[in-house]
């Protein structure tokens, strides 16, 4: 069985919205690996509408530093759950409509790696809300950025965790990696 696991960039206060203006002055070869361990060990990228929309906007035409990352990212398969989006156009594209959650569950039973979530932090809140999240790998910056969306809101039910690994990397950045308690 396929496990869902979601990577994000945090500040120590929670945020996770525009990690361009908080992350990069983080952003070291340690970081560089556990990101590109996720991105390994994954064979399809699961998104909700707006990280779809930013992504299918840039990524498809992107010419820059980052080709091997711009071939991943094209050339991975991606689904995309939403219920206001009327057509997914970008290549590899697979739009979940409708019971989103059935759709996920019948996902994870294909064969492949592992189906990555980057971004797409209101989807992350749903997954781990309906029990379909494996893993939540977080790099928490030493960082408190003040105001912007967060990964946890008021309004949402308790969700127990238990921590799989920990790693502290020299820039001062946190690498926790949770699963929903058993």
């Amino acid at each position: 069985m396929r496990s869902i696991v979601a990577g994000l960039f945090i500040s120590l206060d929670g945020v996770t919205e525009a990690p361009h203006e908080w992350h990069f002055p983080y952003f070291n070869d340690e970081m560089g690996r556990a990101v590109d361990a996720n991105m390994q060990r994954a064979d399809a990228l699961l998104m909700g509408r707006r990280t779809y929309e930013e992504w299918a906007a840039y990524w498809p035409d992107y010419s820059g530093d980052d080709d091997a990352f711009a071939d991943y990212i094209n050339g991975t398969a991606k689904y995309v759950v939403s219920t206001t989006l009327e057509r997914a156009e970008w290549t590899g594209t697979t739009l979940l409509t409708g019971d989103t959650a059935t759709a996920i569950r019948e996902l994870k039973q294909q064969p492949g790696k592992d189906i990555a979530v980057s971004g797409s932090v209101a989807t992350v809140r749903w997954l781990l809300t309906e029990g379909l999240l494996d893993e939540l790998d977080l790099l928490v910056h030493p960082i408190v950025v003040g105001k912007g969306a967060r990964l946890f809101t008021d309004d949402m039910p308790k969700v127990p965790l238990q921590l799989l690994r920990s790693e502290t990397f020299e820039n001062g950045v946190l690498h926790l990696t949770y699963a929903p308690a058993s």
